[in-house]
């Protein structure tokens, strides 16, 4: 291996995400050193909330002794979750329209951006189940 990608290496694993294991290190330095009763540092409470959106409140508080609704209160704060990233919803249901209405248009979009618009004259005469499959299951 070449100095080149020695360099390459060193580069990538510096930028690793912070851990749960060196989250507690800092908060047991912290912890240590701090003088009594003082207040955890910002620093720290960022520290939490950023390994508690990868791993999980429950996870995170029981690991660097935490109260859970205190660190739950610090990443709602912070706009962040618990779970990760919010994915839009799989499934969105659609009321039937009561027998003899009117017309109407439907938009849909999928994740991808594909986009569609449907003018129905009689919606109630629509399958929508065979419908959305055909639209979005994949079927051409």
């Amino acid at each position: 291996m070449g100095q080149e990608d020695r360099l390459m290496m060193a580069r990538k694993t510096r930028v690793i995400r912070p851990t749960l294991d060196r989250a507690r290190q800092r908060f047991e330095r912290w912890r240590k050193t701090r003088p009594p009763f003082s207040p955890i540092p910002e620093a720290l409470w960022a520290l939490a909330v950023k390994v508690a959106s990868q791993h999980g409140v429950s996870k995170t508080a029981q690991a660097l002794r935490l109260s859970y609704s205190t660190l739950k209160k610090h990443l709602d704060l912070a706009g962040g979750s618990a779970h990760g990233p919010q994915l839009p919803p799989s499934f969105v249901e659609i009321m039937a329209p009561p027998t003899g209405s009117a017309p109407c248009v439907i938009e849909m979009e999928n994740a991808p951006g594909a986009k569609m618009k449907i003018h129905l004259a009689r919606p109630e005469a629509v399958d929508w189940v065979a419908l959305s499959r055909g639209l979005w299951g994949g079927e051409r």
